[in-house]
């Protein structure tokens, strides 16, 4: 992983730039994630939002439209970039130019997962994990990265 990370929607139109490494990267195996990928979890990584800029582009709102939480999607191919949450990016990590390095470290709402559907995730959780748990799990993905 060489930071600046770039990446792109599927059509590039929407092209962006990270410039810190991800606070953690995750699984997500709940029906919710299934759907809005056709596939068995979403696979994404965290990061601070300052760290992450759209460098072309414009994303317009879908899925999720929640107060706390917005999918952000490419207006022209309708692929699902990122979800941002409070001061967080979690990008999906397909969009990368590299995402080979993005193995999950954390995977949630197994509880919902397909059961062939199988991560090399450290740490798993039936739902979300508590916010209470997070700064654990930062540090813990921080030290496997080798960044701490």
């Amino acid at each position: 992983m060489t930071l600046p990370l770039t990446g792109q929607c599927r059509c590039g139109r929407v092209r962006f730039r990270i410039t810190a490494l991800p606070a953690v990267t995750s699984a997500c195996h709940c029906t919710g994630c299934q759907r809005m990928t056709g596939s068995a979890f979403s696979l994404s990584a965290a990061f601070a939002g300052e760290a992450f800029m759209i460098t072309q582009g414009d994303t317009v709102i879908g899925g999720l439209h929640g107060p706390e939480a917005h999918h952000h999607h490419c207006d022209h191919c309708k692929s699902w970039v990122f979800t941002r949450w409070g001061n967080m990016v979690n990008l999906r990590a397909p969009m990368l130019d590299d995402p080979a390095w993005c193995e999950p470290f954390i995977e949630t709402w197994t509880r919902e997962k397909l059961p062939w559907a199988n991560t090399p995730a450290q740490h798993s959780f039936e739902e979300f994990p508590p916010m209470e748990a997070f700064a654990d799990l930062v540090a813990a993905y921080g030290q496997h990265i080798g960044a701490t």
